[in-house]
């Protein structure tokens, strides 16, 4: 009965180490703690005894880790979200083995060395799986926690948010081994200086955006409206009361207008009005059955004074789950047991870059900015200002506004483009080409209309210019060191049959 107990202590042990570095995202946001957050359950995974069991607590831990990041979807996907979160977290059984076989014992500083290496390189190749569209994105990577930190959004210009999570990785498993390990304490000392040592030199000397003058951007957030015609009347007198400000946009959020507008001349005519009224386009969010037969497709559109501009896109990554049921005809109980789709949206088949008077602008719609890929294409087709048009509505009292908004910062970071994140419901946030905030963040109690001054920047950033080299050296690194101890096991192999 003791050893039972004592069993159900180590796993709930791992499980709540695994959690432990959520507390690093909003809204906690206690940056931080991502430093140290993976140095106990890296501990606990060395006293695993058997690979098989540190397996078994990479993907325990990787479950609490992911249930806990995204702990405010439990209200809409009910019991189904502990299978999500459970298959989630078995991509980091690899993870979990691998740090035993490492570190387990009195590990060198040779094999310590190899987990310096190894450990970091393992955990950005699981982000990169499980950031998968169908797999529910890449939420929760372990980089985005340092979306306030310069030197982090200096990183992420060079290499992405997953340059910043291996180099967490690589600090959190080298304080494990100064913490636990005699034999390796000096390499793992001499790691952690050579770690500081190199990211003050990325800060340093990392090249920086050019200025190019500003665009004035007016986010409009009516708040929770479930009603699509009270929203547009919502929004159409926030925007209303913009007349005067000379400005060069108007977004709103995303779902804003739940009508089709190709369908509704009236209602195309009075966003023609508005556009009028305030002397700016309009960035709206259609989500709406277009046409007969075509389906319900989520866009942003553009209108300006004389109607709309031509300009359209359709988001091209759907929420799982959300926005659609991956193999309907299989899964499509979830709808019964939580807040699944009824039915599926459809999905766009490219990027778009606007013209709004001679400047560039580029929408994505909430799930995208997620995305770095998705950001960077748009700064490699000339896009000035990225859009996000967003609703959070069904995860108002949750963690997710301040999680989505975050994310801005980072894309703006990597990409030297300054992001708006427009939302229906907050947190509504802009930043300029270096990530830093713009203005006052709109939490989710505010309704109002807020303008943002937004300085625009030329350049092409690293990250821009050479794309995810990161997750490339990863797999080269991984995949070098998998052949390496295949090649060493059979040679193994031929001495002992001679």
């Amino acid at each position: 009965m003791v050893a039972k107990s004592a069993a159900c202590w180590r796993w709930l042990a791992v499980l709540l180490a695994g959690a432990l570095p959520a507390l690093a995202f909003p809204e906690p946001a206690l940056w931080w703690l991502a430093y140290v957050a993976l140095v106990p359950w890296i501990a606990l995974l060395r006293r695993a005894g058997t690979a098989r069991r540190a397996a078994l607590y990479g993907w325990v831990g990787g479950t609490g880790f992911i249930m806990a990041v995204s702990n405010w979807l439990l209200p809409s996907l009910n019991v189904f979200f502990v299978v999500i979160t459970a298959t989630l977290g078995l991509l980091y059984a690899p993870w979990g083995w691998l740090t035993w076989r490492l570190l387990h014992g009195t590990a060198g500083w040779r094999r310590s060395a190899a987990a310096f290496v190894l450990l970091p390189c393992t955990w950005v190749l699981t982000e990169i799986v499980r950031s998968a569209p169908q797999l529910g994105g890449p939420w929760g990577l372990l980089g985005a926690s340092q979306w306030q930190v310069p030197p982090a959004r200096d990183l992420a210009s060079v290499g992405g948010v997953w340059l910043v999570s291996l180099v967490l990785v690589l600090v959190n498993t080298a304080l494990a081994v100064v913490l636990s390990t005699a034999h390796a304490r000096l390499a793992g000392l001499a790691t952690l200086l050579a770690v500081t040592a190199a990211v003050s030199g990325v800060w340093a000397w990392v090249p920086r955006p050019r200025p190019t003058g500003t665009v004035t951007v007016a986010v409009v957030q009516p708040g929770v409206i479930h009603s699509p015609t009270d929203r547009f009347e919502r929004e159409a007198a926030l925007t209303a009361a913009l007349a005067g400000r000379h400005l060069d946009l108007v977004a709103w959020g995303e779902s804003s207008v739940g009508f089709n507008l190709d369908g509704d001349a009236d209602l195309a005519r009075r966003l023609s009005e508005l556009s009028r009224t305030v002397r700016a386009p309009l960035l709206v969010n259609e989500d709406a059955r277009r046409g007969s037969g075509d389906g319900i497709y989520k866009s942003s559109v553009l209108l300006g004074s004389s109607g709309p501009a031509g300009q359209h896109y359709d988001k091209m990554r759907l929420v799982p789950f959300g926005e659609y049921v991956p193999a309907r005809w299989l899964l499509g109980w979830a709808t019964k047991v939580g807040r699944a789709a009824t039915v599926n949206r459809h999905r766009g088949s490219h990027p778009v870059v606007m013209d709004l008077a001679g400047r560039r602008v580029g929408p994505l719609i909430c799930f995208e900015s997620a995305f770095p890929d998705m950001s960077r294409v748009l700064a490699q087709r000339g896009a000035e200002l990225i859009v996000v048009q967003s609703a959070t509505s069904t995860f108002q009292d949750g963690w997710a506004p301040e999680q989505h908004a975050s994310l801005a910062a980072m894309r703006a970071a990597e990409t030297w483009r300054p992001v708006v994140h427009a939302t229906l419901t907050g947190v509504s946030a802009a930043y300029d080409a270096r990530g830093r905030q713009i203005g006052r963040r709109l939490g989710t109690s505010q309704r109002v209309a807020e303008v943002f001054t937004v300085p625009l920047a030329a350049g092409t950033s690293p990250y821009v210019r050479y794309g995810d080299w990161v997750p490339h050296l990863a797999l080269a690194v991984v995949g070098a060191s998998a052949l390496a101890a295949a090649a060493r096991g059979a040679a193994r192999a031929v001495r002992r049959r001679r």
